[in-house]
């Protein structure tokens, strides 16, 4: 079965169409700052470690990592292996980090070492790589209660060459506990033969208590996926049950192995080259769709079945399978819709928009057996401002008053991910993708655990602002829910050509950009203002406005680490720990 597509529904009642613009706000942001014993246990590039794989994927790596079980608890790992938590309740009164764990030493003479890195699996246990190749497996207890106690391992197994931690979760299957845990790593390739030679793999580790009842728990790894691809992926994350896997990359990523064993690939389906007839047509303008389906000669209004919600719609003959059926890119208001038979061999339907997005892409979210039809008067406004874009000779004289385009003038913000970018859905069982997403006029911008219990959000720019989604794996008719929008974040983010790190607060009340160097911003979500304002552009009344503030630090070393919480904003450098109190209680 082929994988389906689909496309990310946008809920209106989240934009803000009015938005104009973030006002600089000069309140100071209380900053404190502690001073490490060791330094952060950075690992630089090899010269073997060339490729821009290789500067993603290890180069850029958040090495502050925010436990999402206990708020305003982060770990890091520092030269002497040692992982150290901070939790902090008050900010006037930080203490030191406490070490929670410690790595051999053995592992830092690895050649292709990479940095050490962490994933909590659960709200008491923890994946830990020391960089190396090993992978540990730990029972921390209940790590927010301050008492930072030691965890014990409990799984230890080199996993064959250095990797870092992209996922886990942990959970009950059949009643035994298990982990699924995601690794990635980047190596030689005999199949490629062009460029480095290397691919990117992503290991999807199964690891289970295998003991008998009542006897000492020991785990093991159960079952072992790889899946292959040509670039380091921008989101990957197991499912809470381990049933699935979810990659968001800019090339296909493919599962190749299990277990050791080759996995067989499909063959490529064979271009279809006659064009399947249209089921049905449609038409829309800002205010309704006219939708035409075809129906058997001689249907009567007593056979038809027409079932309208604002968000789904089905149309069919009694007796037979629904011809058109699913959920509608927008809503529609289903008392403002009519429907009737026309030359006995036709359906005609009207549909009333309720919902602010002007016009539709398409009418049932991934179905494709449709055809837009547009009037006249639509197909040359388009063509109208598709005209200076042309030109009928082979090179058109850009000096003209309406120049031809030229990429090189556009800015930063107006880049888009390739064409093959996109989100796709794997099924854990039959290892094939089952709904994939067009990514190519999206970019990614952050992952943030909103949620510890569901999988990871990931922010991804629409037009100029950024939408954060939810994975709903157990909703295939809506696997990804819109739950929070950054207005203009995604122009803003554009233009920080210094930019390292992104991120935002769980609850969504403001995001944040960090730089290489120094510098963080956070834009805050729009608030009402306690004094009477007025645009005087609009002679209206300003109701809300979003504040803009730029953190300095007092130092000039490179960032290594950035997380946000609700409350507060913590920034990693090579010696210290930074903590920013964003938001008060």
């Amino acid at each position: 079965m082929a994988a389906a597509n689909y496309s990310l529904k946008v809920n209106p009642a989240l934009l803000d169409p009015n938005f104009e613009s973030y006002r600089l706000s000069l309140d100071a942001i209380p900053t404190y700052k502690i001073e490490l014993d060791a330094a952060v246990g950075e690992v630089m590039l090899k010269d073997t470690q060339y490729t821009l794989e290789h500067m993603r994927a290890f180069g850029m790596y958040n090495y502050l990592h925010l436990d999402p079980w206990y708020e305003d608890s982060v770990l890091f790992v520092d030269c002497k292996g040692r992982v150290l938590s901070l939790s902090v309740t008050l900010d006037t009164a930080l203490g030191k980090p406490r070490e929670v764990f410690c790595l051999s030493a053995a592992s830092s003479q690895c050649e292709d070492r990479v940095c050490a890195s962490i994933s909590f699996t659960s709200a008491t246990w923890a994946a830990v790589s020391d960089g190396s190749g090993r992978l540990f497996l730990l029972r921390t207890g209940k790590r927010g209660d301050g008492s930072h106690t030691k965890w014990e391992p409990m799984f230890s197994e080199n996993m064959g060459g250095p990797f870092i931690i992209v996922h886990s979760v942990s959970h009950a299957q059949a009643g035994v506990h298990t982990m699924e845990v995601l690794l990635l790593r980047i190596q030689m390739d005999p199949q490629e033969t062009k460029g480095s030679g290397q691919s990117v793999s992503l290991d999807w580790i199964t690891v289970a208590n295998t003991a008998a009842q009542g006897q000492e728990k020991k785990y093991e790894v159960r079952k072992q996926r790889v899946l292959r691809g040509k670039v380091v992926p921008h989101y990957a994350a197991v499912e809470p049950q381990g049933k699935g896997l979810m990659v968001a990359s800019e090339k296909p990523f493919v599962f190749t192995h299990v277990d050791g064993r080759p996995v067989e690939q499909p063959e490529p389906e064979a271009m279809e080259v006659d064009k399947i007839d249209a089921i049905y047509f449609w038409q829309q303008t800002a205010e309704d769709i006219t939708v035409c389906v075809r129906m058997p000669e001689g249907v009567t209004k007593e056979e038809v079945q027409f079932r309208l919600t604002p968000d789904n719609i089905s149309i069919g003959v009694q007796g037979f399978p629904p011809l058109l059926e699913g959920q509608m890119y927008g809503s529609v208001d289903p008392e403002g819709s009519t429907w009737i038979i026309k030359n006995d061999k036709s359906l005609e339907v009207t549909l009333e928009k309720r919902s602010e997005v002007p016009m539709w892409p398409e009418l049932v979210i991934g179905d494709r057996r449709g055809e837009l039809v547009m009037n006249e008067e639509q197909a040359a406004l388009i063509h109208e401002r598709l005209t200076h874009l042309t030109s009928e000779d082979l090179n058109g004289n850009p000096d003209k008053d309406k120049p031809a385009c030229n990429i090189q003038e556009l800015e930063d913000c107006d880049g888009f991910p390739e064409d093959s970018s996109s989100l796709t859905h794997f099924d854990g069982e039959s290892l094939k993708p089952t709904q994939v997403v067009n990514l190519s006029s999206h970019q990614y911008l952050f992952t943030v655990d909103v949620n510890p219990s569901e999988m990871p959000c990931l922010c991804l720019r629409h037009d100029v602002d950024a939408l954060v989604w939810q994975p709903r794996p157990e909703q295939p008719s809506n696997m990804w829910e819109h739950v929070a929008t950054f207005n203009a974040l995604g122009y803003v983010q554009a233009s920080k050509q210094a930019k390292k790190f992104a991120s935002c607060a769980p609850n969504f009340s403001y995001s944040s950009i960090c730089e290489c160097l120094c510098r963080a911003f956070i834009y805050r979500q729009p608030s009402p203002v306690e004094t009477v304002l007025f645009n005087r552009k609009q002679g209206r009344q300003v109701a809300q406005v979003a504040k803009q503030q730029v953190a300095s630090l007092d130092c000039d070393k490179p960032i290594l680490g950035f997380r946000a919480t609700n409350e507060r904003l913590y920034v990693l450098t090579p010696g210290n720990l930074f903590v920013l109190k964003v938001n008060n209680n």
